[in-house]
């Protein structure tokens, strides 16, 4: 496998929060393959930019996603984070649709 992916580490634990409203820090990192600390960095960055939400329950933490902001970069401002997070969840049906090669042949 390549040392890179498709998805940042932001995307990737906003990808998770999102699945799993109420997990730890630490369990991120383990599903992610990184830092602790990371992932509280992480955290802090993304509700700073108001696509997250801390709320305190107790000794621990539920998150709400704000799934109707755009993305950051210039050119992709017009996706939400929610159509993002639809994508890697796998809601959308992209597997069932066949792929047509650029040549025009059916695969």
């Amino acid at each position: 496998m390549p040392p890179w992916t498709f998805v940042t580490n932001h995307g990737a634990v906003l990808s998770v929060i999102a699945q799993h409203e109420q997990i730890t820090a630490r369990e991120i990192a383990s599903h992610l393959g990184i830092t602790e600390r990371s992932v509280l960095r992480i955290i802090a960055d993304l509700e700073a930019a108001g696509y997250l939400q801390r709320i305190r329950e107790g000794r621990s933490n539920r998150y709400a996603v704000n799934h109707n902001l755009p993305l950051r970069r210039p050119e992709t401002r017009d996706i939400m984070v929610g159509d993002l997070l639809n994508a890697l969840q796998g809601k959308y049906a992209s597997k069932d649709r066949v792929q047509e090669p650029a040549n025009g042949t059916t695969a």
